[in-house]
């Protein structure tokens, strides 16, 4: 049997995250590498950076799948002593090629924010952000927990289903009020608030929630679902062993494949502890 090559790999990847469900900004799809190579070894990870790219090389891996593009603007080019040009080089002399599922596997069935809601613990029933052509996918989940739990029990659940950062996991909401229903956004989530709020659910879990938004939604009124804060990267890693189970399958395994526990998240020094509080 011939080895799979990085066009197999793409192609089982377009047919689980499909690139028109990719939003019109986004920038998906192969970066560099040629398809008709072949590939033994494959790391996924959240973030073409650095680390991923030495954790790639140390591995003897032949392609990065990674979660958020590397050129997602547009650029007049990629030098070497340019941080991003700097990546595309290792990647080029190195013989890695690069692929990047991004909107399309937050959208997609399943996708991110069902990997998120598994971690979790929730049975998924509907997406939170339905795509306008397909009603199965979209952006965000909704679903279940199989028994109620208190708001403080809830956000000890997700802080011991995600991977650890500096910043942590931070919960907005009465500690006491019972969680059942919840809404989860991997990635940044706030402009999807009025979206939880429209589907009744009793918290919402994402990341990079905004101070104005998040406190005006908690001030509207107590109804409104609780938040849960987590570090971007966190909330999105899940998707890696989803995506590396769908790399798994290509020539009936043939391709090894790896997820990346490097963690990528910015926030890398923790505040040493002091005392004292704004008057």
């Amino acid at each position: 049997m011939s080895p799979a090559t990085v066009g197999d790999v793409i192609a089982a990847l377009d047919a689980a995250y499909p690139r028109s469900l990719a939003e019109s900004w986004d920038a998906v799809g192969l970066v560099c590498g040629d398809p008709a190579e072949p590939v033994e070894r494959a790391l996924v990870c959240v973030d073409v950076v650095d680390e991923t790219v030495t954790e790639t090389l140390e591995l003897g891996a032949q392609l990065i799948v990674a979660h958020h593009p590397l050129l997602l603007r547009g650029v007049h080019g990629v030098p070497a002593d340019s941080t991003k040009g700097s990546v595309v080089h290792r990647l080029i002399r190195s013989g890695v090629a690069l692929f990047c599922a991004h909107t399309n596997a937050d959208s997609a069935n399943p996708g991110v924010s069902d990997a998120l809601a598994a971690a979790i613990g929730l049975t998924v029933e509907r997406p939170l952000a339905r795509h306008a052509d397909n009603p199965e996918t979209g952006i965000g989940r909704i679903g279940v927990l199989s028994e109620p739990e208190p708001f403080a029990a809830f956000v000890d659940r997700v802080s011991a289903a995600l991977p650890a950062t500096v910043p942590g996991v931070s919960g907005a909401g009465d500690p006491d009020r019972l969680i059942r229903r919840v809404a989860v956004s991997g990635g940044a989530g706030d402009s999807y608030l009025s979206a939880a709020v429209a589907a009744g659910v009793d918290a919402y879990v994402t990341a990079d929630l905004r101070h104005h938004p998040a406190s005006e939604h908690l001030a509207a009124g107590a109804n409104n679902p609780a938040l849960v804060g987590v570090t971007h990267w966190a909330s999105e890693w899940p998707w890696c062993q989803q995506a590396a189970d769908v790399i798994g399958d290509v020539d009936a395994g043939t391709v090894e494949v790896h997820v990346s526990h490097r963690r990528t998240d910015p926030w890398n020094v923790p505040a040493r502890t002091h005392e004292g509080s704004p008057q």
